[in-house]
């Protein structure tokens, strides 16, 4: 009969390592705090994003496919980006040759951090930021005085509605609307506007409108 088999102790010694994490790249936007312009004279350049409740950037693939529908060079145009929030959106339009861009929001804290970057990027001759009412303003600026309008309130809000029918008689004829929303556009449009483009991206619906050319009589 063979002896019982004694295992021997465990040697000691420091434990092992834990794995480390991966450092992060260098300048790599934090999901929640900064967001990245994805292209233009911009490109790469960060946008601060305040821990705000209802306060979401537009994703970075979206903002893409908006600027791939509209084409790259928005040499030009004038854009009024109604929500700004992080500016995202109004200041991607500025990086591709915007001539004016309008970024509307009532939080002051935001308007402080939008006139921050503004000034950061060297962008005081094209980009402009105003606090106040966007849906007040819309209804309140001069028919067919813009190329886009950009269109992303608080998911939790009504104002979409009431803005996108003011922002239809905004833009000229040709120019486009960009909705975006946490659900499909709803059916009919208003007058003048027809579905350009669409798509989604998780909870995020997302639409590119036109308004068409009038008909001569």
């Amino acid at each position: 009969m063979k002896p019982p088999v004694t295992k021997s102790a465990p040697k000691r010694g420091k434990p092992p390592a834990a794995p480390l994490k991966r450092a992060a790249a260098k300048g790599a936007p934090n999901a929640r705090h900064e967001v990245r312009i994805v292209g233009g004279q911009w490109r790469r350049s960060l946008l601060p994003v305040a821990d705000k409740p209802g306060l979401r950037p537009t994703p970075d693939r979206v903002r893409e496919t908006l600027f791939n529908w509209l084409g790259q060079d928005l040499s030009g145009w004038r854009v009024l980006d109604a929500f700004a929030g992080t500016g995202a959106l109004g200041f991607e339009a500025a990086s591709r040759g915007a001539a004016e861009v309008l970024l509307m929001e009532q939080d002051a804290a935001l308007v402080t951090s939008l006139n921050a970057s503004r000034i950061r990027l060297k962008a005081e001759a094209v980009l402009r930021v105003q606090r106040g009412d966007a849906l007040a303003w819309l209804r309140g600026a001069a028919p067919q005085s813009l190329e886009l309008v950009l269109l992303d309130p608080p998911f939790d809000s009504v104002l979409l509605a009431p803005a996108l029918l003011a922002a239809a008689r905004v833009v000229v004829p040709d120019g486009f609307v960009y909705v975006e929303s946490g659900e499909a556009l709803a059916e009919p449009l208003p007058a003048g506007l027809v579905l350009y483009r669409q798509g989604r991206a998780g909870a995020v619906h997302h639409a590119l409108l036109q308004r068409v050319a009038e008909q001569p009589a």
